[in-house]
């Protein structure tokens, strides 16, 4: 599956519709990392975040990084302090939603506010230590993996829901890691495989695994919370199920979808078939219709044009979407400064 691809932001291009962006503070040249750091009301946690990325970075003289961290929504003071705080490191980026829109949209704001071809989810909570951060991106940079993704060691509040959310995710997309939900690192060209979908982001590493980019996983010590609070309880557990089996029909059937419906839809008329023949042979053998059998034959008969026609429908979809994934390709590969 492959979403279609958004131009990459110049860091002299305004932030994208909707968000807001401080001016780059870092120096003119590249980093050869970008940490994406969403942030919804943690004006608690990121000044001491920011001092340990500051401390992570200053023991890896050998790598370039820049943080972008995106306001998404705050209400506490969290965006005039990431002023502040933009003085004080070079290298912070700032980006602002004047709205909460979710983790989803606040990575893809600030991967278009981005500059390095290594990107790396970080929450600002501090549950996982800015210490972790070279070593999650040394495995691509070395070239052995092109995403790696953190497994959590410690106590986790949310270990029982975690583990069927992990376990659910292994059986249905044969994940070669034990923990997706996680901090990761991975190349900048895997955020444009994600469709911008709301907590799509989770299954950044399924679907990237899917297109054939290589994960590797290593271990990551999970820290309790200090301030602020979880953004996420029970409800989301629902939301989750459905999530992962609309990004399963994605990436099974999401480029042919009437492989399914098609299957379905002569199923279906295989049972009215073969219905109606039992019936036909119960009627010349005693010479006694069965009123039930004609009910199963008719409901057979509506249910499979049903698949059949949903089927042809998602095709015309899908026809219309790898339309469009060609055409942004083309763009890219015109635009002055595309990748």
């Amino acid at each position: 599956m492959s979403a279609a691809r958004p131009t990459p932001v110049r860091p002299d291009v305004p932030a994208p519709a909707g968000a807001a962006a401080a001016p780059a503070a870092g120096p003119a040249e590249p980093p050869d990392v970008s940490v994406l750091v969403p942030a919804k009301d943690e004006a608690e946690n990121l000044p001491e975040f920011l001092r340990q990325c500051a401390e992570a970075f200053a023991a890896d003289p050998a790598t370039r990084y820049e943080v972008v961290v995106v306001d998404d929504g705050s209400r506490d003071g969290s965006w005039a302090l990431l002023g502040d705080l933009a003085r004080q490191y070079a290298f912070l980026r700032t980006v602002r939603h004047r709205s909460q829109r979710g983790i989803a949209e606040a990575l893809r704001s600030g991967w278009l506010a981005s500059r390095g071809p290594i990107l790396v989810f970080y929450p600002a909570d501090l549950q996982f230590k800015p210490a972790d951060i070279p070593r999650l991106v040394a495995p691509i940079l070395a070239g052995d993996a092109d995403m790696v993704t953190g497994q959590k060691q410690g106590v986790y509040e949310k270990a029982f829901v975690s583990g069927i959310y992990n376990r659910l995710s292994r059986v249905l997309f044969r994940v070669p890691v034990k923990d997706l939900n996680s901090v990761k690192a991975y190349r900048r060209e895997v955020m444009s495989l994600v469709p911008t979908r709301p907590d799509w982001h989770r299954y950044l590493i399924v679907i990237a695994a899917t297109e054939g980019y290589t994960v590797t996983e290593i271990p990551v010590t999970l820290y309790p919370r200090t301030a602020g609070k979880s953004k996420f309880g029970l409800s989301r557990i629902p939301i989750g199920v459905l999530d992962m089996l609309a990004v399963w029909f994605e990436l099974r059937f999401g480029r042919k979808p009437l492989l399914l419906f098609g299957m379905l839809g002569a199923a279906m008329f295989a049972v009215g078939v073969l219905a109606g023949l039992g019936a036909l042979v119960v009627l010349l053998a005693t010479g006694v219709g069965v009123r039930a059998v004609w009910t199963v034959i008719q409901t057979s008969l509506v249910l499979g044009s049903i698949f059949f026609a949903t089927g042809l429908l998602g095709e015309q979809i899908a026809g219309t979407r790898a339309d469009l994934r060609e055409l942004r390709r083309r763009v890219d590969d015109v635009a002055p400064g595309g990748e």
